[in-house]
């Protein structure tokens, strides 16, 4: 199955965080452990740091409850999710019933958008160059 590589770091509010959590563990693969009951999930993408092999680091994802009913209208932020192959990863979620709202190719790199059931939208990004990660 393809899956999502990593992400910079979200925390995610919804209307109905189960449920969300296990949208994204169908569609994306993802493995979310339940912190509270109900109430707020999450999971850690591990690293090695760039600079230090033997150094490892880890990203937070988390979707939890809101304390208030959230507006469908809401997309107040994207979230950029890196994939192995893109192709494999739209064809996976349009069998699965997933709309794919755009898609844009650069040199540089292939880029579709979804939304996940809450309205959240979703940029899915397969790199077609490596970075240098100059000054990290």
């Amino acid at each position: 199955m393809e899956k999502v590589k990593g992400i910079g770091g979200v925390f995610i509010y919804a209307n109905d965080a189960k449920a969300l959590a296990d949208w994204y563990a169908l569609h994306f693969g993802l493995k979310f452990q339940c912190y509270t009951p109900e109430k707020c999930f999450g999971l850690e993408f591990c690293y090695y740091d760039a600079n230090d092999l033997s150094k490892r680091t880890h990203t937070v994802f988390s979707i939890m409850d809101s304390k208030t009913v959230l507006p469908a209208q809401r997309r107040e932020f994207m979230v950029n999710y890196r994939v192995d192959d893109l192709e494999k990863f739209l064809a996976q979620l349009q069998s699965q019933g997933v709309a794919i709202e755009k898609r844009e190719d650069y040199d540089y790199g292939l880029f579709a958008w979804i939304a996940d059931p809450e309205g959240n939208r979703i940029e899915l990004y397969q790199p077609l160059i490596e970075p240098t990660c100059e000054g990290s």
